[in-house]
């Protein structure tokens, strides 16, 4: 009789594939059996060579919601089936891990309907999951993902879900997780001191508390959330108090889409994003009708997501408002993870606690989504994403195992192996101890998880990044070459992949607009016009580098920014008596503008940058945006954002002026001009909002001039923005359709971050670029 050895690669652990084949395989009327190894799945089928061959078409026809194919091989079978039936035996794990772990995911319509149902036996059960959704990455230990290797492992089946995990036409057959409230995790909840409040069921008493006006921690599927009533703003002004927050927005969860569409407008692509299997945070436009306004302080802008487990649907019914449902940290801290953790450090935030005694393994933030030019983009990776993998592009097939570490801020890490990219979830910004220990908690997990073992190591170029210093640490324990990889470059690299360019390709031209991130003489670069391939790098033009008198305070305080810009461009005693009546000159006199002086003309503390995040933090000052310091990152080019799109549709045809000069064989963009004309506007009393709209048409038409230009120069046609300041969506959308309305074909991350979260995929690739085409100069 013939038989097949098929091998499957992707997403197929965890995901009901092994029933699927099951199904297909009594379908085909074949004999044999199918397994979990480190590789993916295994099938060894008998059968005629038709019902063989219909069978293996139909395998990538009908995957189960979670899975997809990355690889499939086949090879003969020689010897003879044991008997005539098909199984599904245990899990083998005796080679190296390829296969990619499956991401957390929102519950499934059929486990909705069983936890609402009063005459299931899964009746208002919290952890209610099937091979369709549920927790995966975030109970994993090792693979193959099998129960015995999760933070499911202390829960024995009962004998009813034990029934169902045997019975292959029930969609747990083989759900590692499957669990009831006979035999799985239980929920309950604790007061402030600690102590178990007694109640019949504890998720519908935090929902009573909630809506008294309580402070609630939530334990979730990847963290801990800190949650209250999104209308009272009593309690969402404490929350804000105790978490340290002064200003950032935070995330928002609903029941259902029409309780979004209440608070916020949601359009066809972003509904299809909150509804998804990912559940993201999605950020839409806010409506008129308000939250509580410390909800989203000198905002325009809500982020939503729709409950993502049973517990989070079960609570949600039983509230009448939109909840916060913001991590549960204390301010630039991880989320909480662990019971203990979460009672130690959100004691004297939260009023209850509501725990569940399921161990949570891997931290998992919640994605973060917004539409911006016409297209979805991930602004943070994590839940319901990662750690998906990304099959390389021609020309990247390699032995070579290479691991990434990624940037200071928005920090992931990436292994490169086998033809595949593993870019973890959010790690968060390593400035805080607590973020490092998890880091490299994780960098160790997931090489344990794939078998991991480097060849190479990649860091950004900047010495003092606590990433790029761990990476030499380990490349020095290990005796691993190191290669150190300019921060723009990567994130060309990063949207490059993403888009499949093979190895070999013609360069493209890239716009790459952020805060900071340290060029190839060691300057500071940030508002950069590159020509780019994998292994090399171009600069062509720049913004004009300008100082930043206090240097990390420059980061900070946004007036320092304008000062500088002005100084610069004008003798600032004759903008002063020019423009003496506006707030922002005054303001300015209060400075110490003769010590920023001093400061910038004998260097000290002022390193000079051509940082476009700091032009916009500049724009904003002087519209008396985040004049003295903002509270996050970013925070001033975003109420620029919202100040500017009021007006952005009707000032389309009206930009500032500017000037392209050539400077040490770049081009550079002088503001001068530019200056001097929103000092006039804001003298004649020009709208602010009408002045920071015609700031973005400036950067647009600058940009668009610009990059026209060298595309005429180096044949470039196909043209790559990024970097976090693209995260603006006039800026990007304005851009992208005045370089299309010109041919050109514009490309930004969209299932990476454009922020230094999809920074480590293109230091992985630039690394195993310079591998491919120089072997011999590897170790």
């Amino acid at each position: 009789m013939p038989g097949k050895a098929i091998h499957i690669r992707g997403t197929v652990q965890g995901v009901g594939f092994r029933p699927y084949i099951w199904h297909l395989a009594q379908q085909y009327q074949l004999c044999g059996s199918v397994w979990n190894d480190a590789q993916g799945v295994s099938i060894h089928a008998w059968g005629s060579s038709d019902q063989l061959n219909n069978f293996i078409k139909q395998i990538p026809q009908q995957l189960p919601p979670l899975a997809n194919i990355l690889e499939l091989s086949t090879t003969e079978l020689n010897d003879s089936p044991v008997n005539n039936q098909f199984t599904i035996v245990s899990s083998q794990q005796n080679s190296p891990a390829t296969t990619s772990i499956t991401a957390d995911a929102a519950t499934c319509k059929a486990c909705l309907t069983e936890i609402n149902d009063p005459y299931n036996r899964r009746y208002r059960y919290p952890f209610t999951n099937c091979t369709h959704c549920g927790p995966r990455l975030s109970i994993i230990k090792a693979i193959p993902y099998d129960r015995c290797r999760t933070s499911m492992a202390e829960f024995t089946m009962c004998s009813a879900c034990q029934a169902e995990y045997h019975e292959p036409s029930n969609r747990r057959f083989h759900a590692q997780a499957n669990c009831c409230a006979a035999c799985g995790p239980q929920v309950w909840l604790e007061d402030a001191q600690l102590k178990k409040i007694p109640a019949t069921d504890a998720i519908q008493k935090t929902a009573q508390l909630l809506q008294q006006g309580y402070i609630i921690a939530i334990k979730g599927l990847g963290g801990w959330h800190l949650a209250c009533d999104a209308s009272n703003e009593i309690t969402v002004a404490r929350l804000r108090q105790g978490k340290q927050r002064p200003a950032k927005p935070f995330a928002l969860m609903a029941q259902n889409i029409d309780m979004i569409t209440e608070y916020a407008h949601v359009d066809a692509l972003e509904q299809q994003a909150l509804s998804d299997n990912r559940a993201a945070i999605v950020i839409l436009q806010a409506t008129a009708k308000p939250l509580a306004p410390s909800v989203a302080p000198a905002e325009t802008k809500l982020g939503f997501m729709l409950p993502y487990t049973p517990l989070h649907s079960l609570l949600l019914q039983d509230c009448h408002n939109p909840l916060v449902m913001t991590s549960g940290n204390i301010s630039a801290e991880p989320q909480c993870i662990s019971n203990q953790d979460a009672r130690n450090k959100l004691t004297g935030i939260a009023d209850y606690f509501l725990v569940h005694n399921r161990d949570i393994v891997n931290r998992l933030d919640d994605s973060v989504i917004r539409k911006l030019d016409n297209n979805l983009h991930v602004l943070r990776r994590a839940r319901g994403f990662s750690p998906e993998i990304l099959a390389l592009p021609e020309g990247f097939q390699s032995q070579a195992q290479i691991l990434a570490m990624g940037s200071e801020l928005k920090n992931s890490f990436c292994l490169l192996k086998d033809g595949i990219a593993i870019v973890s979830q959010h790690i968060g910004d390593l400035e805080n101890v607590s973020t490092q220990q998890d880091y490299r908690y994780q960098l160790q997990l997931y090489q344990q998880l794939y078998r991991f073992k480097a060849n190479l190591i990649a860091i950004d170029l900047h010495p003092s990044y606590l990433s790029s210093q761990y990476g030499q640490q380990l490349a020095e324990s290990q005796e691993l070459p190191v290669v150190k990889v300019q921060h723009h470059h990567a994130h060309v690299a990063a949207c490059m992949i993403e888009h499949g360019i093979p190895l070999e390709s013609e360069p493209v031209l890239a716009a790459v607009f952020d805060g900071l991130g340290m060029g190839e003489q060691s300057e500071l670069w940030g508002g950069e016009f590159l020509l780019s391939d994998y292994s090399s790098c171009r600069r062509l033009a720049h913004f004009q580098p300008i100082a930043m008198p206090g240097g990390t305070q420059a980061m900070l305080e946004p007036w320092r920014n304008l000062y500088a810009q002005l100084a610069f461009y004008f003798d600032y005693q004759t903008i002063r008596k020019q423009f003496a009546e506006l707030d922002i000159i005054q303001l300015l006199a209060s400075k110490p503008l003769a010590t920023l002086d001093t400061m910038i003309a004998k260097n000290l503390n002022s390193p000079v940058s051509s940082s476009c995040g700091r032009w916009f933090d500049a724009c904003a000052a002087i519209l008396g945006l985040c004049l003295e310091k903002i509270s996050y990152e970013g925070q001033a080019a975003i109420n620029l954002e919202n100040l500017a799109a009021t007006e952005f549709s009707h000032e389309k045809h009206t930009h500032y002026g500017y000037t392209l000069v050539q400077h040490n064989g770049y081009m550079l963009i002088n503001w001068q001009i530019f200056w001097q004309e929103v000092l006039q506007d804001l003298h004649t009393k020009c709208n602010k909002a009408v002045i920071a709209a015609r700031i973005h048409h400036t950067l647009i038409a600058a940009s668009t001039e610009l990059l026209l230009l060298l595309s005429a120069q180096t044949k470039a046609n196909t043209i790559i923005l990024t970097g976090g300041v693209f995260q603006n969506k006039l800026l990007l959308q304005g851009l992208t359709e005045q370089l299309q309305q010109q041919g050109k074909t514009v490309l930004s991350p969209c299932t990476y971050p454009m922020n230094d979260g999809g920074l480590a995929l293109g230091q992985a690739i630039i690394a195993a670029s310079q591998f491919l085409r120089k072997p011999h100069e590897q170790k």
